[in-house]
């Protein structure tokens, strides 16, 4: 590979940061505008696309699974590629953004995978866009000691054979990266961030035993996924990797990819190592699609639609044996708590409910799935453990015993539970906590003991609009309305400045998140996702 000339991208409105030049070469931002000119039209025509959809969903108030691609699904001889050795074994599964301190207790922490998150737990400054980039790197290179100012607490890497396997999430299609241009024109944030992690650490990881992986999320089509494929096969030529090299595991967190799941594995077959279900970002999807649907299609409370309410079941349920009859692994969702320092009650109750949670997954047919702190990897290890043994995995339970129709997928009102002040309440509380620490760069952030990211604010004022505009009528005989939802922000605003002080309320970014909140909550032309407009207000 020649040396590149000088990059046709330019950096605009972005401070210096320190070793940034590590980073943006001209070699890897060659390699970035390469990928933008090739793919970015078709990024466009898929963004298009899903408008499309969306509409079609809108006049049938439906789904179902695709005509068109019905050979794929009956074609019983093909299967994703097999897992490397790195990912062959996912039992558990550790989540969070890439700053310097998550990376070394990630790696740490005693799970099999690490999702170095570029995507939901990371508000995308370009700080967090560049420096995350280079605590990878240094990560690999074992240069990653770091010393907390406030506590004195040292961090170091353990041994290479204890250390997670990192799989990294990019940003979804729909966020553009604006500091990094095209003759005026924004870089994909998903180009910018699989660009420079493939670009700089592909071989390296090779050399590691290990290779490039990523996670991909908010993929709404098998169309979608072919797009990454394509650009798997590209890049693997660029630098001169054999071609298989990548592995891609998929968020199925869209109503729409939970319909085409075989199709989204089939198109990355050679680059494919599995699925994952998530919950906040698949409730949050089903209310943007159906939110035109009628009362039938109405959420209750976020809290009360457990993996176990019937549609939850059938989502997970066709996951694994979609997976397993590809020979893929299915991951399981996520176990949100972060344990408390000063109540031991709380933290037995809910590490109950997360061993309860993970028990039902392992037991369930999943090969692994995700925690949001270290603390809770031994539970969930455990769980695993006690239905795995010595086995990596048990894709080879087939689950052939499930069976499930178009309609199970999107049954909303097979749940009895109902939307309740205290529910409206509760998003309106995370939503606000939520927005104002992303607008000062956080993307994950502990909010009542609970590890939240960008799809909670998401499935939080989705769920205000959908009750606003459906006009749910709450247990205690207040109807959802606009007026109601601004008195409880203005009284959660008050509530807020009162717990944290007239100063730190002063220093926050609270009016901007609560103005927000009401925005894409009241708003009737509903935004297809907050973090753009949150985005034209991050600095």
């Amino acid at each position: 590979m020649s040396a590149p000339a000088q990059s046709p991208l330019a950096i605009v409105d972005a401070e210096p940061l320190p070793r940034q030049e590590e980073v943006l070469t001209d070699a890897a931002l060659a390699f970035v505008a390469e990928l933008h000119r090739l793919f970015t039209p078709r990024r466009d025509e898929l963004l298009t696309r899903r408008a499309e959809r969306r509409a079609e969903i809108a006049r049938t108030s439906t789904l179902d699974f695709l005509p068109e691609t019905a050979a794929i699904r009956a074609d019983d001889s093909w299967k994703v590629a097999p897992a490397p050795a790195a990912l062959n074994d996912r039992r558990v599964e550790i989540t969070g953004p890439t700053d310097r301190k998550m990376t070394i207790n990630a790696l740490n922490s005693g799970a099999k995978v690490w999702l170095a998150d570029f995507e939901d737990a990371s508000a995308p400054t370009w700080e967090n866009v560049i420096l995350g980039q280079l605590n990878l790197t240094d990560a690999y290179e074992r240069r990653i000691d770091f010393t907390d100012d406030r506590s004195g607490k040292s961090y170091s890497l353990k041994d290479a054979d204890e250390l997670a396997t990192v799989v990294m999430r990019p940003r979804g299609w729909h966020l553009d990266e604006r500091h990094l241009q095209f003759e005026g024109q924004p870089i994909p944030g998903a180009l910018v961030d699989f660009g420079l992690y493939f670009f700089h650490n592909a071989k390296r990881l090779i050399e590691l035993g290990k290779g490039p992986y990523f996670y991909l999320p908010k993929t709404e089509s098998y169309l979608e996924a072919r797009l990454w494929n394509d650009i798997f096969v590209f890049a693997q030529d660029y630098v001169g990797v054999p071609q298989g090299t990548v592995r891609a595991t998929v968020l199925i967190e869209t109503i729409t990819a939970a319909y085409e799941m075989e199709e989204i594995l089939y198109e990355l077959r050679d680059h494919a190592s599995g699925l994952n279900a998530g919950r906040w970002d698949y409730l949050f999807s089903i209310v943007k699609n159906f939110r035109d649907g009628g009362s039938k299609f109405v959420l209750p409370d976020r809290n009360l639609v457990t993996m176990t309410a019937p549609f939850m079941r059938a989502y997970t349920e066709l996951l694994v044996r979609t997976c397993h009859k590809r020979g893929a692994h299915a991951i399981g969702g996520m176990a949100a708590f972060i344990p408390s320092r000063k109540d031991a009650e709380v933290n037995k109750v809910a590490f109950e409910k997360v061993k309860n949670d993970k028990d039902r997954e392992a037991g369930d047919g999943f090969d692994g799935s995700w925690v949001a702190h270290p603390d809770l990897v031994p539970i969930a290890m455990k769980s695993f453990d006690a239905v795995l043994g010595e086995k990596p995995n048990q894709k080879d339970r087939l689950r052939e015993d499930v069976k499930v129709a178009p309609e199970d997928l999107i049954a909303i009102d097979s749940l009895d539970a109902k939307p309740t002040y205290d529910g409206l309440v509760n998003a309106v509380q995370v939503g606000i906590r939520y927005i104002e620490a992303w607008l000062r760069g956080l993307g994950a952030v502990a909010i009542f003991n609970l590890m939240e990211d960008a799809a909670t604010a998401e499935i939080s004022r989705s769920q205000i609009w959908q009750w606003i505009n459906a006009g749910v009528v709450f247990e205690n005989g207040q109807t959802a309305t606009a007026d109601l939802a601004r008195e409880v922000a203005a009284g959660e605003l008050a509530a807020i400045r009162a717990e944290i002080g007239e100063e730190a309320f002063a220093a926050g970014k609270w009016q901007q998140a609560h103005d927000l909140l009401l925005q894409v909550s009241l708003d009737a032309d509903y935004a297809d996702f907050l973090t753009l407009p949150a985005y034209e207000q991050l600095r």
